[in-house]
């Protein structure tokens, strides 16, 4: 049945009865509801009025086969965020996890743009051609009203084809269902795994296997060169690391470990820190420490604490100013930071040349950074 009408008009439709709406078609309750709400109808024509055609099938398939491309991509970016590897290797070693996010990111791509694509196409090539014009009104909705607006919904769900088009409803229904899926995995997929106490240790941790007897870590600087008391003078800064490095696939190396970049301070003649409870023999020497080392991090949003003003002894943070005081074992005193900057024990070892060199006799006893959820 061919649903064409080119004109339409119909008049006094604010005097047709709810039984005589009832008795009409979905189709022209609708056209009714239409005119009655101002909404002319100028041309309307059914895409495809003989039902059932070759052609509408063909069409019904390419709308179908987009939506069922976007399911695809959802599937395939769920799979890619568990299975894909991500963790960053040394450079020398594979370098397999770069393509992590690229793919993530195409996949997503896929799955929006042949969603849109499918809907685009639904609607230029199976739902009915219509060109309407509506006119303003504020009048109250009316008993006959609320019976037009309900055609006018259903006759709507029957321009989509929906309910006669089983296979476009199907991957419609499975490329939703993977636009829901996909954003749930990727924001709760990365609070799955308990991160344990990794955020509580850098590479600082003593490690016997690499450094026996007893495990400290020397202390390097970018070139990996092992930092002494004589290579600071008297209010000078430096900023080290800690000299570990693992050239395997799953390597690790302390200069490019974001949590263990370390400021060493030397202070001036005369200057004494008035250390924390429990940090009293954490710098070098023990007893009069002249050299004490703090978390370059700041505490506040993770940026580096560097700026050092020998003058006021004090730490400033170049983001957002916060300022430690160095002569109070790095407290805050001003602006948005409020903890401390870590500190780490400070030792120094004989070397093979008879020189003496820096080491850190622990790892830092408190987490380095900004605060995070489960911190105590």
């Amino acid at each position: 049945m061919s649903t064409t009408h080119d004109t339409h008009s119909t008049e006094d439709t604010d005097d047709v009865s709810p039984d005589e709406l009832r008795a009409m078609s979905t189709e022209d309750a609708m056209l009714a509801g239409s005119e009655a709400d101002g909404v002319h109808i100028v041309h309307r024509r059914d895409r495809f009025p003989v039902r059932g055609t070759k052609a509408e099938k063909r069409v019904e398939r390419a709308v179908a086969l987009t939506f069922g491309i976007s399911a695809l991509a959802g599937v395939g970016f769920i799979v890619a965020f568990v299975a894909l590897p991500y963790h960053w290797h040394l450079p020398g070693t594979p370098q397999n996890f770069r393509f992590y996010t690229p793919a993530l990111g195409a996949l997503l791509a896929v799955m929006l743009i042949f969603m849109g694509v499918g809907l685009v196409l639904w609607a230029k090539w199976l739902m009915p051609e219509e060109e309407a014009v509506q006119d303003r009104h504020d009048d109250p909705s009316t008993e006959q009203d609320k019976l037009m607006t309900e055609a006018t919904l259903l006759s709507g769900l029957e321009d989509t084809g929906l309910p006669r088009r089983g296979l476009i409803l199907k991957s419609l229904g499975l490329a939703g269902g993977a636009l829901a899926a996909v954003p749930l995995v990727a924001l709760v997929g990365a609070l799955v795994k308990n991160p344990g106490n990794k955020l509580f240790h850098t590479q600082f941790r003593p490690n016997k296997k690499l450094f026996p007897p007893n495990g400290h870590v020397p202390i390097v600087d970018i070139d990996f060169r092992r930092i002494g008391p004589d290579d600071l003078e008297p209010g000078g800064l430096l900023t080290v690391f800690p000299g570990i490095h693992q050239d395997d696939a799953d390597g690790f190396n302390g200069i490019t470990d974001a949590s263990s970049p370390t400021l060493i301070i030397r202070l001036k003649p005369g200057q004494k820190v008035k250390a924390r409870k429990g940090q009293a023999g954490w710098g070098y020497p023990t007893d009069n420490p002249e050299f004490v080392a703090f978390s370059k991090i700041c505490t506040h949003a993770g940026c580096p604490a560097s700026l050092y003003e020998q003058q006021t002894s004090r730490l400033l943070c170049p983001c957002h100013q916060s300022q430690f005081e160095v002569l109070q074992d790095a407290k805050p005193v001003f602006g948005p930071a409020s903890r401390s900057l870590p500190k780490l024990p400070l030792g120094v070892e004989t070397g093979d040349d008879g020189k003496q060199y820096f080491v850190a006799l622990s790892d830092y006893h408190e987490a380095i950074g900004p605060a995070f959820w489960n911190r105590p």
